[in-house]
């Protein structure tokens, strides 16, 4: 590893070789890819010399979550190819594992299963004595390894909150802006909600296709996404009898699914205590008003109920009326979508990048 001498020497200007690293689920791409990638393309707009590393990331069985994080321990990327890096910010567990003098990490998920799903019995760890003692452990290294980086920041208070009550961490919240967001646009209020997102337990789809039975004809659903629980998806549709007004249109190109923002009458959006959640800021972009639930987490610090959109309990009945609501009274929906539009305008890539190098120089 870098001698501290000569990494002291380098701290104190701004760094000009970043590294972004972040964990990498085979065959899944979902906001935390997205973080990854925008990230990367921004500090190389202002003049940083960044690229990205990433290792495959398994917790299934559990303790696949430890051999992942002693794969991120056994890399010092001090430099690559003699080429010295000054700066490693880290995104997602466990990939702060990593060895470096100057690391720091914006945390984009935290490894949930430990911590919060686990308490709700959602997808926590074994209730057995090598169970309890195997997510202690976890806990314990991940509060180590968080506290080695020199800075803490994450995307929402809702992580912040998570961070504070599990590890006793405290973390900087920077929200994350989406990338040019010029590139969505309103054409129009249309007799469809739309869903966007992986097709799996968590992002609770299936509330979606249950609250369908409370929409009167002509309006629909648009589900957007693929994912482990399409099949028992438009089964529940047919079982339901709207699989005539469900549709599953699986995954589209980035403009196709831009063009069916700009056209939807709602956005539903309700995961269970997501961390963050672009869905949200896409449709506020689009000027589209959002449905969400009580327990969704990072949602709603933009979702304000009868302001921006309707926060409703995690139930198909309340949710396909709010839906039914907004898609029925255009006025309604236009008012709640401009103002969902006029909430974000403070986010932007520039205070990001400002912050995340002050840190790290």
């Amino acid at each position: 590893m870098m001698g501290t001498k000569l990494m002291q020497q380098r701290l104190g200007r701004p760094p000009r070789t970043v590294l972004v690293a972040g964990a990498q689920v085979p065959f899944q791409r979902g906001g935390a890819e997205w973080h990854l990638e925008a990230l990367r393309q921004e500090l190389v707009r202002r003049g940083l010399t960044t690229d990205v590393v990433q290792l495959p990331f398994s917790w299934d069985p559990r303790r696949e979550a430890l051999r992942s994080l002693l794969s991120w321990r056994l890399l010092d990327v001090s430099q690559a190819a003699a080429v010295p890096i000054d700066l490693v910010i880290a995104t997602r567990f466990p990939s702060y594992a990593l060895r470096h003098p100057n690391k720091i990490v914006w945390l984009f998920h935290p490894f949930r299963q430990a911590y919060d799903l686990h308490e709700a019995g959602i997808d926590g760890f074994p209730d057995t004595p090598e169970g309890r003692a195997l997510r202690r452990h976890v806990i314990e290294l991940d509060t180590r390894l968080l506290k080695e980086c020199r800075a803490l920041f994450t995307t929402s208070d809702n992580n912040a909150r998570r961070l504070d009550r599990y590890t006793g961490l405290r973390a900087e919240v920077l929200r994350l802006p989406l990338q040019d967001p010029r590139r969505w646009h309103f054409e129009g209020l249309g007799d469809y909600v739309l869903s966007v997102g992986r097709l799996e337990p968590l992002k609770r789809t299936e509330l979606l296709v249950r609250a369908a039975t409370q929409l009167p004809a002509p309006l629909r659903v648009v589900i957007v996404g693929e994912g482990s629980q399409r099949a028992a998806l438009e089964s529940l549709a047919r079982d339901l009898g709207v699989d005539g007004r469900v549709e599953f249109r699986g995954f589209l190109a980035d403009e196709e699914v831009r063009l069916l923002y700009a056209r939807c009458g709602a956005v539903f959006y309700a995961p269970f205590d997501e961390d963050y959640g672009l869905v949200t800021l896409e449709a506020f972009e689009a000027r589209k008003p959002v449905v969400t639930t009580s327990d969704a987490g990072g949602p709603l610090e933009f979702v304000r109920d009868g302001e921006n959109g309707l926060v409703t309990p995690p139930e198909p009945v309340p949710i396909g009326r709010a839906l039914a609501r907004l898609l029925e009274d255009r006025p309604l929906a236009r008012r709640l979508g401009e103002a969902g539009h006029a909430s974000t305008r403070g986010l932007n890539w520039d205070r990001v990048i400002e912050r995340l190098v002050e840190a790290g120089s």
